[in-house]
Parts: structure tokens; sequence; C-alpha cells
């Protein structure tokens, strides 16, 4: 089976009543984007000198690169395992970490007290070699441009194959009384679709060697985001400062990018009315028990090497939050140790939206939570910066949704669904409705 018949472009309109509702929420957001660059990071954020990094870094960069590791985890399954039974996932995967990347590194900008300096990056000679934040952002900034890569066969199969439907109702609702040349108009359309037939091939060649980058950027970055409160040992509380933070930052994001891949593909069958693709996922789910067990040992192995069992259990603030984030995660993991669980669509996302939710909580609690400055210092974040925060995930899920209505996207279920060909254990479900929300 090729590439080009593995995924397909989801039929229905773009412009919906969930397209302008959340377009509403990414313009709330931008407009206060737009307040902090006019009257500065003060008109609008809580951050303080104790506090120098608030909700922003903690979702947007710390947890949101975390949630945006689904295209890291499947290719590792993919392309390391060589498991390509699972490759009709890596798109979907790809294009949620391209949203994701993308715009932690758009909330960097936001959060920069001097933004004019940002310059400074692109220029060798101001580089700090030694800075754990410094890597981050460089395989941000890298990553991000090789998801951009990596998802480009799909711009240009989508070229390849188009009729330009959607341009010419465009056209000819911005220009009712124009009428072009349209030989000349065609034949300009046919050149641009003649040179996509002719990168894609030239691209996919060298296309393997962006996947290698594209695994090894985030085994880089993601434990270095732990590596960054290493120095904190005085801030940062006993129950999560720990000198495995590097690893347990790299673990934690893999098994949150194979929950988020899970979560994914549920929510977008759900609300495009496609059939589950029960077979991969149930499959993505089996490893995750895996992952999580080695996490949650380390974790209690080294609690019990540094003496601090006692300080897990003793029900106070910081206990209670390191408990819920435990608990979240071991919960989810327990239920997909089942069979009978990883086969059910409901359990699947039951388990993996613990276990995104316990993850994404323990990277919550060493940026922020349990970081503790000094006496003196408090931060809780402010509506604008709430609202800067919501609306780039706003634009995340508005993006994905234009983006698998313009290109092949999602798996093609004429390709992975003959029932014939299935084996006992396939089991073929639908939403439980009819009809679409596209």
């Amino acid at each position: 089976m090729s590439h080009n018949e593995e995924f397909q472009r989801l039929e229905g309109k773009i412009f919906t009543k969930s397209f302008f509702i959340l377009l509403f929420v990414v313009l709330v957001g931008f407009f206060f984007v737009g307040v902090r660059y006019v009257k500065g990071i003060g008109a609008v954020s809580n951050m303080s000198d104790g506090y120098p990094w608030g909700i922003w870094i903690t979702y947007d960069v710390a947890t949101g690169t975390a949630i945006a590791c689904g295209g890291y985890a499947v290719a590792i399954l993919v392309y390391i395992r060589n498991r390509m039974q699972y490759h009709p996932l890596i798109r979907s995967a790809i294009l949620t970490s391209m949203f994701g990347y993308g715009l932690a590194g758009f909330s960097v900008m936001v959060d920069l007290g001097r933004p004019w300096n940002a310059y400074n990056f692109f220029i060798p000679s101001k580089w700090q070699a030694n800075s754990a934040m410094f890597e981050v952002a460089l395989c941000v900034m890298a990553y991000s441009t090789v998801l951009i890569l990596e998802f480009i066969p799909a711009i240009l199969t989508s070229i390849e194959n188009s009729k330009w439907e959607r341009m010419q109702l465009v056209r000819n609702w911005l220009h009712p009384k124009f009428q072009p040349n349209q030989q000349a108009m065609n034949d300009k359309l046919e050149m641009v679709r003649l040179g996509a037939a002719w990168l894609k091939p030239r691209l996919n060649r060298v296309l393997i060697f962006f996947i290698v980058l594209g695994i090894t950027l985030p085994t880089m970055h993601q434990s270095s985001l732990g590596s960054l409160l290493l120095i904190a040992s005085t801030k940062l509380h006993p129950l999560w400062h720990t000198g495995f933070l590097p690893l347990l930052f790299l673990l934690n994001c893999i098994f949150i990018g194979y929950a988020i891949a899970i979560l994914e593909s549920v929510i977008s069958s759900y609300a495009f009315n496609r059939r589950f693709e029960v077979d991969e996922l149930s499959g993505l789910a089996n490893l995750i028990p895996y992952v999580t067990v080695i996490w949650l040992t380390v974790v209690i192995g080294d609690l019990a090497y540094r003496g601090q069992i006692g300080a897990a259990l003793k029900g106070d603030f910081y206990s209670c939050f390191f408990l819920a984030e435990f608990l979240l995660v071991a919960t989810g993991s327990l239920l997909l140790f089942r069979e009978k669980m990883r086969r059910s669509p409901r359990w699947l996302f039951t388990s993996a939206a613990l276990i995104v939710l316990g993850g994404a909580l323990y990277r919550f609690n060493v940026y922020l939570i349990g970081f503790n400055p000094g006496k003196g210092w408090r931060y809780f974040p402010s509506f604008a910066e709430v609202m800067i925060t919501v609306g780039i995930v706003a634009l995340e899920i508005l993006g994905y949704k234009v983006f698998v209505k313009l290109f092949p996207v999602l798996p093609n279920e004429r390709a992975h669904h003959h029932n014939d060909n299935q084996g006992p254990n396939h089991v073929d479900v639908k939403p439980a409705f009819s009809g679409s929300t596209n």
C-alpha cells in the first residue's frame, strides 16, 4: 500500500459553528497578546522577580511540548521498532506536534521581558553553550522546522490531487464579476501541480534524515527541561527535586506522547463520525503501562533513597499534589493492563486522559506548584495570562480541524477497514450517533 492510500482528507465544510467559536477564543487571547506588546508584560501578567516564569512557560513550553510529543512517540514505534502497522497514525501525530511546538515557541516570545533582543539567539557569538535553557530553545526551534518538513509530503499530495475547487469558490466570491482568462489560470495551476509531483518523491528520499532528527531532538530537549530545575535545589520541593529529573522528564514525555496519540485519534473519530482505530490504538495502549511502570518505579525508588516517603504521605499541600499526579498515572496504567479495556474506545479514552492529566500535573508540580522562591513571593496567573494560554490551545485545535480538511492527514478508512481481511480480534466500531459534527 502506498503512503498516498494510507491517508485521506476529511470531507466537510471548514467554516462551521465550532470554527467560529474557536476563532473567537483565539481572537480574545491574541487581543491580550497585543496588550502585552503595547503596554508591557506587567500589564497582563502576575509574574515577578521571584516567579520569573508563570503559566506560559509551565504549560505552553514545559507541559505543552510533552503533550505535543505524539509524533515523537509514534515515530519511535514506527521507525525504531519497525512497527509499520502504526504508520497510519503518524501524520495526525506529526500535525499535533507541529502545532504544539510551533505555538510553544510563540509563547516564549510572549513571555520574554525584552523580545526585541531575541535576534541574539541567531548570532553564534551570543550563544551560551553551557546553558540547558539554550539547548531547549535550540532544539525546540530545530524540531519545529523538522516537523514542518515532515508534514510537507501531505501538502504536496493535496496540491498534486487538488482540483482547486475551494480556490475558485473564494475567487468567485471575492470577485463575482471578474472573469480571468480561464486557460491561463488552468495552465498556472497545472504548473503548480507538476511542481508538487516533481518535488514529492525527491523529498521522500531524504525524509529519513529528518525523521532521525525528529527522534533525536526531543530526546535531548525533553531531558533538558528536567535539567533546568536541577539548579533550584533550595527552591524546588524535595518531593520533586532529584538528580533523576532529566530521566523522569524523558520517560514522562514518552508515555504522554502515546496517550495523547490515543486521545487525538478517539476524539477525532468521535467528532468527525469516523471508525475508531481500535487495532492500532490498543497496540499503543499496550506499550504505555511498561513505560509508566519504569517511571513510577524510579519515582518511588528515588523517594525511598532520599528518605522522602514520609513527606509524600504527609497529607499537606505538596503531598496532595504529588499523590494526585502519582495516582492519576498509576490508575490509568492499571486500566490498560487488561486487554478488554484496551479494546474499548471508551476505556481507551478514559485511561489515556488519566495518564495525560497525571503526566501534565507532574510537570506543573515541578515548574510551578512545587517551586517556592522564598517568603514574600506569591504567584497566581492573571485572567489575561490564562486567556492567552487558552487562546493558544484554541488555535491548536482550530488549526488541526482546518488542516485535516485541507490535507490527507487522517487514516484512510477504506484502506484500513476491510472486514473480509481482518483477523478474529478486529473490532470495527463506529461512533454511537449519526450525522456529522464537522
